[in-house]
């Protein structure tokens, strides 16, 4: 088999960026170059082109869409999905999202070739969200199981489903990666850094609690529904002087953040992979983490694990390393050794393999 066409279709794509999204920038990029035809599939968001080619070779049609802003991302119904995907004609599809009603139901309907690749837990959430995530999963795992295969962005979560019933034989595992960038020497700085997106299952209220047997700055870039919670809560606890809230960096003040850090603190309570751990590791600083999902994973040996939801393991964990700075160091250079483990290089081989082996065997079986 020469090259083959495939529709990566998922409700959100750029401008709008998140871990699915850059993952799929990625793969698109990466399979183009090798001449496949790529062709993303996804919701039109407001001033967005219908088509367009994008400088990296692949396309990306956008479906007309209409959103509710309910959550973040929002509630998102498009039209014309099974239409698109039946004139598309592609040899294989790549469904990335589970919580859009109008794409599982033209996914489940499609006749073609096509895998579901699983980016975050099972029943990930906290609260309402928890449940809402969890009825959602349920009424979406029979049309799952009728996906050719499964595709799980590490190990821990196809363990999981498997535990749940999937067919071991039908779930494989393709890690999220990046790419990872030459290391450049910087010198440390006399603070602490967290990053991401400010909503509850990043545990950020927790880590808040930590820094109050802290001595040292903590900078927490990103925004989020929880922002004002978190900010009222530091206030609350007198931590106005140590703690400061960046909102969004641009991607040249995140690298030098990144780079200078004394490490990265991720208290979350779910997260599937957690790729902002791989680019703080490139930069040969350590990771504290919770033991939760994919991050015991994706962090390795360049790091400290610790239980989710505990604002003292929290704390002590962050004083041993400030307190250690050796350590801090010996964990830097395993990190780096892990973050490029998670370089594309080592991995889109086997994923262009994967995707090639799907098109020749379950395209036989129709």
């Amino acid at each position: 088999m020469g090259t083959i066409r495939i529709i990566d279709v998922n409700p959100f794509f750029y401008p709008y960026k998140g871990g699915i999204e850059n993952r799929m920038h990625q793969t698109s990029t990466l399979l183009a170059e090798r001449g496949h035809e790529v062709i993303v599939l996804t919701g039109r968001l407001p001033d967005t082109p219908e088509e367009e080619v994008t400088p990296e070779g692949y396309r990306i049609i956008r479906l007309k869409s209409k959103f509710f802003n309910i959550y973040n991302p929002p509630y998102i119904r498009s039209y014309g999905i099974l239409d698109a995907l039946d004139s598309l004609d592609g040899d294989i599809v790549n469904y990335n999202y589970r919580w859009a009603p109008s794409y599982n139901k033209a996914l489940d309907a499609y006749k073609g070739v096509k895998i579901h690749t699983v980016h975050n837990t099972w029943h990930e959430g906290t609260g309402i969200a928890k449940m809402a995530s969890a009825v959602n999963d349920e009424m979406f795992w029979k049309k799952m199981l009728r996906f050719d295969r499964i595709v799980t962005v590490n190990n821990g979560i196809r363990e999981d489903l498997i535990s749940r019933g999937a067919p071991a034989e039908k779930v494989y595992t393709i890690p999220t990666c990046g790419h990872v960038k030459p290391y450049v020497m910087r010198d440390e700085g006399d603070f602490i850094l967290s990053l991401g997106r400010l909503v509850k299952v990043k545990g950020i209220r927790y880590l808040l609690e930590a820094m109050k047997e802290v001595d040292c700055k903590l900078l927490i870039c990103g925004k989020g529904p929880e922002e004002k919670r978190l900010k009222n809560q530091a206030k609350r606890l007198g931590l106005d002087d140590k703690v400061e809230f960046l909102g969004y960096v641009s991607e040249e003040r995140k690298e030098e953040l990144m780079g200078t850090c004394k490490m990265l603190v991720m208290p979350s309570l779910y997260e599937a992979f957690g790729m902002v751990a791989v680019e703080v590791m490139a930069q040969r600083r350590p990771i504290i983490a919770t033991n939760v999902n994919g991050l015991p994973e994706t962090v390795g040996e360049g790091g400290i694990l610790v239980d989710p939801a505990d604002p003292k393991a929290l704390a002590d964990a962050i004083n041993g390393l400030l307190s250690n700075e050796s350590l801090r160091m010996d964990l830097g250079m395993k990190a780096r050794a892990q973050a490029e483990y998670y370089d594309w290089s080592n991995h889109i081989d086997g994923y262009e393999k994967f995707l090639m082996d799907t098109v020749e065997e379950c395209g036989r079986r129709r």
